[in-house]
């Protein structure tokens, strides 16, 4: 008998209905997963980055555009040329000092409706653009908007981009296109373009090697050389509670079961004699009764000794 045998029919249903959630292969002969920490900088880059080209498209095409990050991942230059459609349009853009290339990937026929906006016109509704190279007028066109949109990535990376970066040429084939060598690793964030009423996927990849120095080490550590040092430090920040306290006074447990309000306690404590300066209990000085503006306050007169 199976556990779905053993559930009641509601709970069996439910557990038909229920979505297979989606499955990710992880390698582990090839750890180029992005750690925790630098996703989330990229993340928040590239989501800016977006918010960016949107407003920039929406300016440049005339139409109200928006565009939204989905995915930021690590992978080789290899497995993300795999992943494209064979026919498609993609921007080579060259890196100063380093021999891999950046690519900027969308349909074609994508930015063919772009550039009917932009010249005024409007893509015909239920006619799919076919997919195919850029005459010379559209090229430039779409130079156009890539040179903005590299303007608005420098902008959205900030620091993590510090090699300059330009619009390079065209290819349209993503298997012969050589941006990088297959093994090179990439950042690919992946997006959504709605440009009016038509949506269409495009990727942004960026060589790792031009990124990753900037973000920094993954979970540093400190050498332990100076651990004396580092202690006494941190205990000197940590905040304790100080009191003052009079000698006990040792009563029976009688007088204190007969406490009435108004009874009055005898305090061993001599009456020019300063107070106990106690943390945690431990004496450690003692003051005499001050002010300090309207507040009451301890005066140290003297400090206990402690072995180092």
């Amino acid at each position: 008998m199976t556990l779905l045998d053993q559930t009641a029919p509601s709970q069996q249903s439910a557990l038909r209905a229920a979505p297979a959630r989606p499955v990710e292969v992880y390698d582990f002969l090839r750890p180029t997963t992005l750690a925790r920490e630098h996703s989330r900088v990229l993340e928040l880059a590239f989501e800016t980055f977006a918010r960016q080209w949107g407003t920039q498209l929406t300016a440049k095409v005339r139409v109200l555009s928006q565009v939204t990050c989905e995915q930021v991942v690590m992978t080789t230059y290899d497995e993300f040329a795999a992943s494209l459609p064979a026919t498609t349009a993609m921007v080579l853009c060259p890196l100063d000092g380093a021999t891999a290339k950046a690519v900027i990937q969308f349909p074609s026929a994508a930015a063919l409706g772009w550039v009917t906006h932009m010249l005024g016109g409007t893509p015909a509704v239920g006619v799919e653009l076919p997919e195919r190279k850029f005459t010379p007028i559209e090229q430039a066109l779409v130079r156009r908007l890539m040179d903005d949109a590299l303007e608005d990535l420098r902008y959205s990376l900030g620091s993590l981009l510090v090699t300059p970066i330009s619009v390079g040429g065209f290819q349209y084939n993503s298997q012969f296109a050589q941006a990088a060598a297959k093994s090179d690793l990439m950042i690919v964030a992946a997006f959504e373009i709605r440009v009016g009423e038509s949506t269409a996927p495009a990727t942004l990849a960026l060589p790792a090697e031009i990124l990753l120095p900037q973000l920094g080490e993954t979970n540093p550590t400190s050498t332990t050389a100076n651990a004396r040092e580092l202690i006494d430090s941190q205990l000197a920040a940590v905040p304790v509670e100080v009191a003052l306290q009079f000698l006990p006074a040792q009563v029976l447990p009688s007088k204190v079961l007969d406490l009435a309000v108004g009874d009055l306690l005898a305090l061993p404590h001599p009456e020019h004699r300063p107070l106990d300066v106690t943390i945690d209990g431990q004496t450690v000085g003692r003051a005499a009764v001050g002010a300090n503006g309207s507040r009451l306050a301890g005066i140290i007169v003297t400090t206990e000794e402690r072995l180092a």
